[in-house]
């Protein structure tokens, strides 16, 4: 066993008993048979209540089903979302899939789904809503932030080790929104016009992943995929649709009210569980298997007597795998009533997952820019000395007297101005609004943070707001200037800021940010800025001398503060790396978001094809601020010894990765693979990634396995995946742009 699984082992082996969480998990096959079983057993009213939500009303979770009590069948609670439990109290909350996929860790992005797994099982919810494996298609698409970037490889990597962890604890996982579902402007009736390899190869690429993982349901989007809603499409969701025929054994699931028509049609087409099982005008669908749609359907012929057993089979066959059906906990809280019976005030969250929770968003802070140098004023100074000033990172914390902590981002939002759906704009931003969101519950803001770290040892002046003027004269005269800035999305609810709906307006940083930066480096030769945001902002602002390092924190969640302390103070060694890139504009990335808040039918085009963000940007020779796989250190590494072999049907690739400079770190070392030419592929698409930490001048062979189909192409003619004849070049590197080894094969 590896040290590092050894140690979440010992950590989390208290709240294992104290839960009782271990279970028995059955084969599918066993799973299924027990499930047919049951199913045979029930009444029509029975089987469609198994199907059914409950209403969003009557649900003790963000969804349930009727439950057959005289069968052992419960209510089974559904719940958001990918960033932990949503809502609940006594959770944790946990860094947001774009910072997990920041970590490129495997390893971190398991563990987080497994303690995420702990706390839901702990709160007996059986369906996490999770993870979220959709492209973030533009950088202004509001729930980009859910899931794991642009790049489909890197989504499907997350979406499986994040599944593999959830259902390691007994609890199904839901991975969603199948497919093509990439802005929130009409959400309802937005129809996606795509090609079929592009669903194939992009949108559809993450939920394969999902599958071999063994999800237990995929959710059926709100979105139209060439006319055709997700969740009525025999393409997608048939024994012979993109599902099925690639092995998924579980069931799918509406998103809420994404039903259309009638309830035969999208019984047949492939749908198994409607939700929330009530008809909402706002909604503009749903309510089409409760009030005897499906049984009226089941009775007229319209819908088989055996799909029906089907349909109630397919969503038993997961509880009974994961062994829900004996020792799980009871649901012991309720969103709708705040008090009563039903919450009990179980606090799941442990010592362990905060300081996981810590450690992931430490490990997802992208280091963009460090220019450091210990000088005394107005001239270079290497040997020490009484005037010695200290600029860049890590920021010794003996050597600052006085400091600055600027910007509305850096102090604790005042709670009482959130809802539910985490829609409070201002104050730090630790993850994005709506059914995606998580608990503030335990949120430590940077300011709290940086002030009890540092103590009385320096002087600290405070500018909690967004004054470009206050902020300068706070920051006039300090060692160090610590400026915060955000930029938030969230789901289509309301307008929250800047009459934004959902997707974000712009690129551009949140109440001035860039004026607000741009104000205290004017004052301040050691600037540092500090960005938490759902994705990519301009930063025109990156060259100024005087900004002297750059931190990309993401969405980190609740443990923003002392995380951002760590890197800052050089406790945490640097090794993010950007899921995306973030370019001069907007223009850069070849897509864009379609306005429009109308209800009624809207069409957008996916003309850029296979060519999202540096594929987009490779294909057309533009050079990003800070490119993807980007990522600085405090230490330095170097690349030798690139070999590359057969290994049955896998190419394998190795090579040597050695720790150059005078820090422990962790590297990112990337694979990019390059298409024989005429193959319709980009320059370079990412088939690999790994993290290796290093001892000072220690180094590590680092080994990559490519499957059949991380070289293949979706063949449009015979509809399979086809390995392209000619020659695949590879590339290992740092980043997409920092390459540092080459080869073919």
């Amino acid at each position: 066993m590896a040290l590092s699984q050894l140690r979440l082992t010992v950590l989390l082996l208290p709240y294992f008993i104290l839960c009782a969480t271990a279970f028995t998990t059955r084969s599918w096959q066993a799973a299924s048979q027990l499930a047919a079983q049951k199913t045979a057993a029930m009444t029509i009213d029975e089987k469609v209540g198994v199907l059914t939500g409950v209403t969003m009303a009557g649900s003790r979770c963000n969804g349930d089903t009727h439950p057959v009590a005289r069968l052992g069948i419960p209510a089974l609670c559904l719940m958001d979302g990918p960033a932990g439990v949503r809502p609940g109290t006594g959770v944790t909350g946990w860094p947001s899939g774009i910072n997990a996929a920041s970590t490129f860790s495997r390893r971190l992005i398991r563990e987080r789904g497994a303690a995420i797994g702990d706390e839901l099982r702990g709160k007996g919810i059986h369906v996490w809503f999770g993870p979220a494996q959709d492209l973030m298609r533009n950088p202004k698409g509001g729930r980009g932030w859910e899931s794991f970037g642009p790049d489909p490889y890197l989504n499907g990597e997350g979406g499986y080790e994040t599944i593999v962890g959830i259902q390691s604890r007994g609890v199904q996982a839901c991975a969603k929104h199948f497919t093509a579902n990439n802005q929130e402007h009409n959400r309802y009736n937005g129809s996606s016009t795509v090609d079929d390899r592009s669903l194939w190869e992009m949108y559809g690429y993450p939920f394969l992943r999902s599958i071999e993982a063994d999800v237990s349901a995929i959710m059926c989007s709100f979105n139209r995929i060439n006319g055709t809603f997700t969740c009525s499409s025999p393409k997608l969701l048939s024994d012979t649709g993109f599902l099925r025929s690639n092995g998924f054994k579980g069931y799918v699931i509406t998103d809420w009210g994404a039903d259309h028509g009638f309830a035969a049609e999208n019984a047949n087409a492939g749908l198994e569980m409607e939700q929330p099982g009530e008809y909402d005008p706002q909604l503009e669908g749903g309510g089409l298997f409760a009030n005897g749609g499906l049984k009226d359907s089941v009775l007229n012929g319209t819908v088989s007597a055996a799909r029906l057993d089907e349909m109630v089979k397919r969503v038993l066959t997961p509880f009974y795998r994961l062994g829900q059906d004996s020792g799980f906990p009871e649901t012991n809280f309720h969103t709708q009533q705040t008090g009563g019976p039903y919450n009990q005030n179980i606090v799941v969250r442990t010592p362990q997952h905060v300081a996981l929770a810590k450690e992931i968003a430490s490990a997802s802070a992208v280091l963009l820019k460090n220019v450091r140098t210990i000088r005394r004023p107005g001239q270079w100074y290497g040997n020490g000395g009484q005037n010695q000033r200290e600029y860049g990172l890590p920021v010794t914390k003996s050597k600052i007297a006085n400091m600055a902590v600027i910007g509305e981002d850096a102090k604790l939002m005042d709670r009482s101005l959130c809802n539910s759906l985490n829609e409070c704009t201002l104050g730090t931003m630790s993850v994005g609004w709506g059914s995606g969101a998580n608990s503030l519950e335990f949120l430590v803001a940077p300011a709290d943070a940086i002030s009890a770290y540092v103590g009385t040892s320096a002087t600290i002046a405070s500018s909690l707001s967004n004054d470009a003027a206050a902020g300068a004269a706070a920051a006039a005269g300090k060692d160090v200037a610590f400026v915060f800035v955000n930029a938030m999305s969230g789901e289509w609810i309301v307008d929250i800021v800047h009459d934004q709906g959902g997707d974000r307006n712009d690129l551009e940083l949140y109440y001035n940010g860039k004026e607000l930066i741009e104000s205290v480096a004017a004052v301040c030769n050691n600037t540092i800025v500090i960005v938490h945001s759902v994705g990519p902002v301009l930063m025109p602002w990156s060259t100024n001398p005087n900004i002297t390092a750059i931190v990309y924190a993401g969405a980190p969640g609740e443990q923003t503060g002392p995380s951002i302390v760590d890197v800052l103070y050089g406790h945490y060694n640097p090794r993010g790396r950007l899921p995306f890139s973030i370019a001069d504009s907007e223009a850069a990335y070849g897509t864009e978001i379609v306005y429009d808040k109308t209800i009624g039918p809207l069409t957008i085009d996916y003309t850029e094809g296979l060519f999202l963000d540096y594929r987009y940007m490779e294909q057309n020779n533009i050079t990003p601020r800070f490119e993807f796989g980007f990522g600085l250190s405090y230490t330095a590494f170097s690349y030798s010894n690139l070999q590359i072999s057969n290994q049955g049907p896998f190419k394998v690739i190795k090579f040597k990765v050695r720790n150059s400079g005078s820090v422990d770190g962790t590297e990112i070392p990337q694979l990019y693979l390059g298409f024989p030419n005429g193959s319709g592929e980009p320059k370079k698409v990412l088939r690999g990634f790994s993290d290796v930490g290093l001892t000072v001048g220690s180094s590590k062979t680092v080994e990559v396995k490519l499957s059949v189909r991380d070289r293949s192409i979706w063949d449009v003619v015979t509809q399979k995946w086809v390995v392209p004849s000619g020659q695949f070049k590879v590339y290992i590197g740092a980043s997409i742009k920092d390459i540092r080894l080459t080869g073919t094969f």
